[in-house]
């Protein structure tokens, strides 16, 4: 049996291909409030526990459509979100069983190698704020909830962490931290990714630009910096284009399906795959740094299957 590729040693070799959304893939199946752990409407992470179906059956849709990596059902499984829903004392062993889900959805995949990405969305909470109520979170408490999160997530298989959709760069310090110490309790190693999230002016919720951004966290031991969600890929230009420009980490870029709309008080996004294909193959051209694209918001297996189409192509010119 030949030992698995690493996922960092992939991404010397290739561009990396992410899936799309989860949360509207969930939505494609009506659920119900009984469909969720003791009736709590919305706690998608708690489908893990009531219908694994259905999280296999969208993980499976995206390595179909021919992704590389799929991301846990663990967006809002740090312990503090947990807490919310009665689970917080069950963190490690809740992120096992997502992370473990997810590696036997891959295990499905013999043909070639497929990567699981921990997903670890923000608290909501925004530590660097005066705002009475969310900025007064001990900084501690924040790290440890996250550090049970990776402790899960890293126990349960993951290849990577990804610290996703960041609005408060303190935040994003202290997930670091977390993601470190976890990896020294249990003993194993796995990349970390840190992605912040800009506005369509280039900044963090909180007026951070890309630039200190960066320069906050990329001597913190990551091994990828990245944008995700918030715009689309258009918007993401200015920024991405700074960041190839330092020519030091690797990149990821994972947008919405362009920049939301509202139709009926309803965020719609109408980018289709084809030219969010294009936008990201765009990149890749220009940005050598870039080695992961994906989507986010608005995005779906038709997306996903665009994208694995236009990396294809462009590495067949290459060999060409």
């Amino acid at each position: 049996m030949t030992e698995k590729e690493s996922f960092l040693d992939a991404l010397k070799n290739r561009i990396l291909l992410f899936d799309g959304a989860m949360g509207t893939e969930i939505q494609k199946y009506d659920p119900t409030p009984e469909d969720f752990p003791n009736n709590q409407d919305g706690f998608n992470d708690g489908l893990v526990l009531t219908h694994p179906d259905w999280i296999k059956q969208i993980h499976r849709n995206y390595l179909d459509a021919g992704a590389d990596c799929i991301e846990t059902n663990s967006f809002g499984s740090n312990k503090i979100k947990l807490d919310e829903y009665g689970f917080g004392d069950q963190t490690v062993d809740f992120n096992k069983k997502i992370a473990l889900l997810a590696s036997e959805v891959c295990d499905e995949y013999s043909d070639t190698t497929r990567f699981v990405i921990g997903s670890m969305g923000p608290t909501g909470y925004l530590p660097s704020s005066d705002d009475p109520d969310l900025g007064q979170k001990p900084l501690d408490e924040i790290r440890e909830a996250f550090e049970l999160q990776a402790e899960g997530l890293i126990l349960g298989g993951v290849d990577a962490l990804l610290i996703e959709t960041s609005q408060d760069i303190l935040e994003v310090k202290l997930v670091i931290e977390a993601c470190h110490n976890a990896m020294s309790k249990t003993g194993k190693k796995v990349a970390i990714i840190s992605n912040t999230t800009l506005d369509q002016y280039g900044k963090m919720l909180l007026g951070t630009n890309i630039q200190s951004a960066y320069t906050t966290v990329s001597d913190m031991g990551i091994d990828v910096f990245g944008l995700n969600c918030s715009t689309g890929p258009i918007e993401m230009n200015p920024s991405v284009q700074w960041l190839d420009e330092q020519n030091e980490h690797n990149l990821l870029v994972v947008p919405n399906a362009g920049m939301p709309e509202n139709d009926g008080g309803k965020a719609v996004y109408k980018m289709t795959p084809e030219k969010m294909a294009d936008a990201l193959g765009d990149f890749i051209d220009q940005f050598d740094k870039v080695r992961i694209i994906g989507g986010c918001c608005g995005t779906n297996p038709e997306h996903i299957q665009s994208l694995r189409k236009i990396i294809d192509e462009k590495a067949s010119s290459i060999k060409g």
